[in-house]
């Protein structure tokens, strides 16, 4: 069964940081581009983080200077670095392969749960 798999998620308090863990080895393919994607209660799901098979990375405006994304290629594994985190940034975060017209690659894995209170 084709399924990413996310992990690291957790309750943190403002300020503070989590690591977060995509296991992509049931994915037929790794693809050039991957990304972190999160979605908050009532609003829609954004990509927040890209990179590249060669590492070029993009962020979201909202967690530049605050989030890492990294991958490690022989395993198809994404990471997201997240520090400072915010109160706003209290989602379910997910990652999978942007696609074209704002798509993406794969079925959505269960996603892992960050909340970011005191």
């Amino acid at each position: 069964q084709v399924r990413l798999v996310e992990s690291g998620g957790g309750l943190v308090q403002p300020g503070g940081s989590l690591r977060l863990s995509c296991d992509g080895s049931r994915v037929p393919f790794s693809p050039n581009e991957m990304g972190w994607y999160r979605q908050a209660p009532g609003k829609q799901r954004e990509l927040v983080a890209t990179i590249t098979r060669g590492g070029t990375t993009n962020y979201t405006d909202s967690v530049k200077g605050r989030f890492t994304i990294s991958r490690y290629n022989a395993k198809n594994a994404v990471y997201l670095q997240m520090n400072s985190l915010k109160p706003e940034d209290t989602a379910v975060y997910y990652c999978n392969a942007p696609g074209p017209f704002g798509g993406h690659v794969y079925p959505w894995g269960q996603g892992t749960q960050v909340t970011v209170s005191s």
